[in-house]
């Protein structure tokens, strides 16, 4: 899964703008299931299997990552952003920017020209812009237009047992999701590669409303705090110690019994130890007359950046838990 992984990892989908992955994945699970595009964006399929299942299950990914969109450009030719997702502005400063086939450069006011009470303050999103070498509007315009999105530049490697790059939420579980499609042929399921997630959930919505499931397995990369400065009983969850489980998070009370069975399944997991955040999952459980849902998530630290990590094991882990759960919840033995 590591060679897919890497090359999801390199296509550019921001929110809204999610095409190439879309394209990509179609071109990965194509023949190995029937498959559909909704509105939105969304790819909805059903895998046949070998036996007909005792609930109707679908596993969900969502395909977009985190990024900035255009919202102006300057008569000095620099481009304003909002962010699209949660970005920590802070990892923002001078970091190399991709718009289409654009390189630019995040920029702001330098620290020799901040006074005192600006230079002990973080920068705000409306005081940084993109630079990308263009002298006024015109020149800009040529190349970048308002509404466009730019991705945070950030390449593929493997380190050991660790992974680092960008948009591993949730190329992680693409990855994951497209080798459950090729490989799984138990029992008929469904899966969603969902497009909006990083802005509030909002393709898994359309596509649980269309598949209209008993349960749902979501795919996840969810952010791990096990590093320096940060207490133990303050980590969410740990690389190295498998794909983390939730129980509960801003959007989502998860099943008990899924949430059980995970965690006794044999198969190295952790529970995800805070009440925060959400996932696919907000939309999906509460989707028509509800939904039985179970979360699993890689664990990666410093999420939402272009340096994100994951370990290779966790990554592993979480595709044997997506299979064993999503055999006992079809043929009945779970829940």
């Amino acid at each position: 899964m590591l060679e897919l992984l890497e090359k999801l990892c390199g296509i550019d989908g921001v929110s809204g703008n999610e095409e190439n992955v879309r394209n990509f994945i179609i071109s990965q699970i194509d023949g190995f299931c029937e498959w559909k595009t909704d509105a939105l964006g969304n790819i909805i399929v059903f895998k046949k299997g070998k036996k007909h299942p005792s609930k109707k299950v679908m596993v969900d990914a969502h395909t977009d990552e985190v990024g900035l969109v255009i919202t102006n450009i300057t008569t000095d030719g620099f481009l304003k952003f909002k962010v699209v997702g949660g970005i920590d502005i802070s990892a923002l400063m001078f970091r190399s920017v991709k718009i289409g086939s654009v390189n630019g450069v995040i920029c702001g006011k330098p620290i020799h020209l901040l006074d005192k009470k600006e230079s002990e303050k973080l920068p705000s999103e409306d005081s940084l812009y993109i630079d990308i070498g263009a002298e006024n509007t015109e020149q800009a315009e040529k190349y970048v237009r308002i509404g466009d999105t730019a991705v945070i530049c950030g390449g593929f490697e493997a380190n050991g047992d660790k992974i680092i790059s960008k948009a591993l939420d949730d190329r992680l579980g693409c990855a994951i999701l497209i080798k459950l499609i090729k490989s799984y042929d138990e029992y008929d399921f469904y899966a969603s590669f969902s497009v909006q997630e990083e802005l509030g959930l909002r393709g898994a919505k359309t596509a649980a409303f269309a598949i209209n499931p008993e349960c749902a397995i979501v795919l996840e990369g969810t952010t791990a705090a096990d590093i320096a400065g940060v207490n133990e009983t303050d980590s969410v969850c740990s690389l190295g110690k498998g794909p983390a489980v939730s129980f509960m998070d801003r959007a989502t009370v998860y099943d008990r019994d899924f949430y059980r069975k995970a965690l006794d399944s044999g198969i190295l997991c952790q529970p995800k130890r805070a009440v925060a955040g959400g996932n696919n999952s907000g939309a999906i459980h509460l989707s028509r007359e509800g939904v039985r849902t179970i979360a699993v998530s890689v664990p990666c630290r410093y999420i939402h950046t272009a340096s994100s990590i994951a370990d290779i094991n966790d990554f592993e882990n979480a595709y044997k838990l997506a299979v064993y759960m999503l055999n006992g919840i079809l043929s009945g033995e779970i829940g």
